[in-house]
């Protein structure tokens, strides 16, 4: 397992990918791409994935982990995570804005209760019938009724659902269970640093980014992705700038309405993000992720790893 390991995080197009690549080659250190989308083949330009180009630069892992097509979940990517620490024998570069991804390397995020399928089929067949309602009464009666969680969302619902089922205990004590559990990255030395994007220059940057994925090929890309099957996963196929493609593919969006939606969604993505780095990701350092302040942070990471 690596020593020491360096966070990147920060919004959707907050610049992190530059930045990345920069302290990458100049401090020799491979990276690991911690994004929700980039794991799936052939979704590169919606999802600005690094050119082969950039790859040869520095080493990169978790990208094209798995078909466009296939489920992927945070519990896959914890695993995978701590297979290339385990095979790296210095420090890690790890970089994006996907929540329970970045959270990994500061806490625990994944338990280890198996769910069967019958158990996950029992619990999609209530909420089927009777709606998320159905699915509160059912926890309720198993001790769920005072469990801290989004009682408004099925799916955080049904999970804490199926873990109840599963374990045949509260949901609160599944909780104290892990969060006292230990995970891998317990003992790694983090330093994180924290990109801020917001204002006028980040709307025009974010802008400039929607235009390119257009005249690039994104409504082809996602032609394409429909063609193989994406849209059995809806993680893939709701994705920003797939979705709206995939309206605009369909005639239920104008062509000159595609570049406003997508960017709509993306600063509401962004936003959560920003949100959600400020009050779980521990920041050692902040960089507003221009160019001109590369030189600083890379200082600041050179310290961290030689101190």
């Amino acid at each position: 397992m690596v020593r020491q390991l360096v966070l990147i995080a920060g919004p959707t197009g907050s610049g992190k990918t530059a930045l990345s690549l920069f302290l990458g080659e100049r401090l020799a250190m491979p990276i690991l791409c911690c994004d929700s989308l980039q794991v799936y083949r052939s979704m590169d330009i919606g999802t600005a994935k690094v050119s082969s180009g950039d790859r040869i630069r520095v080493p990169h892992y978790g990208l094209d982990l798995v078909d466009p097509w296939e489920c992927y979940n945070v519990r896959q990517f914890y695993d995978y995570a701590v297979s290339v620490a385990n095979g790296l024998n210095g420090p890690m570069l790890c970089v994006g804005g996907s929540s329970f991804y970045l959270q990994m390397f500061h806490g625990p995020v994944c338990d280890s209760i198996a769910i069967e399928n019958s158990l996950r089929e029992r619990v999609r067949q209530i909420l089927d019938s009777e709606g998320i309602n159905g699915l509160l009464r059912e926890l309720d009666s198993r001790g769920g009724g005072d469990f801290p969680m989004d009682r408004s969302n099925p799916r955080r619902v049904a999970r804490a659902l199926e873990r109840c089922m599963a374990t045949g205990e509260p949901p609160s004590v599944a909780l104290e269970k892990f969060r006292n559990s230990q995970w891998a990255f317990e003992t790694v030395k983090v330093f994180t640093v924290t990109v801020e994007a917001a204002g006028s220059a980040y709307g025009e940057a974010l802008l400039k980014r929607i235009d390119h994925m257009l005249s690039v090929g994104l409504v082809e890309e996602t032609e394409e992705l429909r063609r193989v099957g994406f849209e059995r996963n809806p993680s893939a196929c709701g994705a920003i700038g797939y979705a709206e493609a995939l309206a605009f593919i369909d005639g239920k969006l104008a062509k000159n309405e595609l570049p406003n939606r997508i960017f709509i969604r993306t600063k509401q993505l962004a936003r959560k993000q920003r949100c959600w780095i400020r009050h779980k990701i521990p920041s050692d350092l902040s960089t507003d992720g221009r160019s001109e302040d590369w030189e600083r942070v890379a200082e600041k990471i050179r310290r961290f790893l030689n101190p």
